[in-house]
């Protein structure tokens, strides 16, 4: 493989590539547009060609078809016997036709269908049975309607040393069942001649094949008795071609392709006419042309790198001195900016490396401090989950960015007594640096308010009074749902301060149910006044679930969003385990959600579940 290590080598490629694709480019589009053409007025003139031919069979067979269709419409008239006889004779002249047979099935022969019979069999001597053949004079049977049912693939007649054809007619009486058929034996030779060996097909493969694809006849010596026999792809996609289709042409494989084929079906057989023509033949002037595309490319190619080598030899020297300092930066080491000797696009390109050295420099530095703004709002969430006797809780935060604006937080309210547990989970808005600085204020005002006296209510009065102080000029505010659980007394208080309600399920009733509860976020309003909400339904194995948005509007790729009855589903699906499992259960199900598709919310669970005491859960 090869391996441009000079910067000169490396400019060079990429001038030369360009212009080799662009020629390579227009090539291909001129010669596949070119191509094109070429195959179209082929296919044009090949389809032309094989309907002249067709049509010299099919004029050949019409002219003894009309004869049939007269003698057909005859069949039902009275007094016809003389006007058929008359017909037949004039069959029996017409060119290339070596005999006429008019045969009635033995057991339609009676007086109903044939009208004078005994004085028309004693007069002619009329045949009785089917397959006895008919000559002039001899009596008619009278039929309702008639078709022409079959024309036969070639045969070799070994009186007339000929392959023929038969044109067969099935002769339908009253009751719709066959009365006699009329054959009509036509040389083969006849209706193929000047066809197959027309100087139009001059050093092509000519074919006529039936539906099945058996040749009939062809100007090939040796050739074979059926397309596709020779496991050729291009005759047996012919094949299959002209049993669907009436006419067209196959492009076979290759570039130009090995050979090209046309067919034609004829109107007054189930025959088609085949030709087979050298994919070079077709396109000869065209690879011609692009042979000397080739060498002209090739020689526009060379003058490039000539050129190449003649002007850029100062601007390599100046790309070299680049290179070298930014292998320095990739070290690690800045150093001092490069000096700009030119105002050329060189120049341009030394300024631009020292702005985005100056730049580089300045974003590491933002990176170290986002990863230890990370660490340190990482330090802020709970170490492990609390223990409280009658009580098994589980959380997590999921930041989509280094730092994030949702919190969660578990305090001990040792002024209202033990076995007293509050649950805090908050989302400020947006998310970044901005709403994790925002995020550890709430989180400082809420642990310093909680260990002061006062009710639940009280506390987050003041924890919002405090926060507006800080967001009136911003308009930045946080959603906070806050929970006190009391294992003592089996009661619930929370505060919901414009957070979603948390979800509560009682798997003894199997019903869902909701902390709902009036209340503005925080930061709106410094005038606001939240309520105390009690519940006293705390029963054995009672699950809650407190989230932020992150976790129901998580959208996939199709954007359609997680939602709150998955997340219910999975509450019903796992409520008999731990929850710590029930945490990790929802999460890996709004993975398997989401797949690939990037998060573009913070996510914040937090899962409380009941139980007796003494349990294990």
């Amino acid at each position: 493989m090869l391996k441009f290590t000079s910067l000169r080598q490396r400019l060079a490629i990429s001038l030369l590539l360009p212009v080799a694709l662009l020629l390579l480019g227009v090539g291909i589009l001129g010669f596949t547009y070119a191509s094109q053409n070429m195959f179209a007025l082929w296919r044009e003139a090949t389809t032309l060609q094989l309907q002249r031919s067709a049509h010299l069979i099919d004029m050949r067979l019409g002219r003894i078809k009309e004869w049939l269709q007269m003698f057909h419409r005859t069949g039902s008239e009275v007094d016809s016997a003389t006007v058929q006889e008359w017909l037949i004779d004039q069959l029996r002249n017409q060119e290339g036709v070596t005999e006429v047979n008019l045969n009635w099935a033995e057991d339609n022969v009676n007086s109903e269908n044939r009208p004078n019979h005994e004085s028309q069999q004693g007069q002619h001597g009329m045949g009785m049975g089917m397959g006895m053949g008919m000559g002039p004079g001899r009596g008619m049977m009278r039929f309702k309607r008639a078709k022409i049912a079959e024309i036969t693939s070639p045969q070799y007649d070994s009186v007339i040393e000929h392959q023929t054809v038969s044109l067969i007619s099935d002769l339908i009486g009253e009751d719709g069942r066959t009365v006699g058929k009329l054959e009509v034996t036509v040389r083969f030779d006849y209706l193929v001649q000047d066809v197959i060996t027309s100087r139009s097909f001059k050093d092509l493969k000519v074919f006529l094949v039936d539906h099945t694809g058996r040749v009939l006849t062809c100007n090939v010596s040796n050739g074979p008795k059926r397309l596709g026999e020779d496991n050729d792809s291009l005759a047996e996609q012919t094949l299959q071609a002209l049993q669907q289709e009436r006419s067209g042409t196959i492009l076979g494989k290759g570039h130009p392709p090995k050979q090209v084929s046309g067919f034609f079906r004829l109107k007054e057989a189930p025959w088609s006419l085949v030709v087979f023509a050298p994919g070079k033949e077709v396109l000869a002037p065209i690879i011609r042309f692009r042979l000397y595309s080739v060498v002209t490319g090739l020689a526009f190619i060379l003058l490039i790198v000539l050129l190449i080598r003649l002007v850029m030899g100062h601007t390599i020297s100046s790309i070299k001195q680049v290179s070298a300092a930014a292998e320095k930066v990739a070290q690690g080491r800045y150093g001092d900016p490069l000096p700009v000797k030119t105002e050329d696009e060189v120049g341009q390109l030394t300024r631009s490396f020292n702005a985005m050295v100056l730049q580089l420099e300045e974003g590491v530095r933002l990176k170290e401090a986002l990863d230890l703004a990370m660490e340190i709002q990482q330090s802020f969430l709970p170490k492990s989950s609390p223990y409280i006797e009658g009580l098994d809780i589980a959380g997590e935060t999921i930041y989509c960015d280094e730092t994030g604006g949702d919190y969660y937080d578990f305090l001990h309210l040792f002024k209202l007594g033990d076995g007293r547990l509050a649950v805090a989970v908050g989302d400020v808005v947006g998310h970044g640096i901005a709403a994790a600085l925002l995020m550890t204020t709430v989180r400082a005002f809420l642990r310093a308010r909680v260990s002061q006296p006062g009710t639940v209510a009280e506390m987050i009065t003041d924890v919002n009074r405090l926060m507006c102080i800080d967001t009136a000029d911003t308009g930045d505010f946080m959603t906070l749902f806050f929970l006190l659980l009391d294992s003592d007394k089996h009661e619930l208080h929370w505060i919901r301060a414009g957070h979603d309600p948390a979800i509560v399920y009682d798997p003894q009733s199997e019903s869902f149910g909701e902390l709902k509860g009036s209340g503005m976020a925080l930061g709106v309003d410094d005038s606001t006044v939240y309520r105390d909400n009690l519940s006293k339904k705390w029963g054995d194995g009672q699950l809650m679930v407190i989230g932020t948005d992150g976790i129901w509007e998580t959208e996939n790729h199709q954007g359609e969003m997680y939602g709150k009855d998955r997340l219910r589903a999975v509450m019903r699906r796992n409520s008999a385990l731990p929850a710590e499992q029930i945490m990790r259960a929802i999460i890996s199900d709004l993975t398997d959600f989401r797949q690939n598709a990037p998060q573009t919310d913070d996510i914040t669970l937090v899962v409380v579940k009941t139980k007796k005491e003494g349990t294990q859960v």
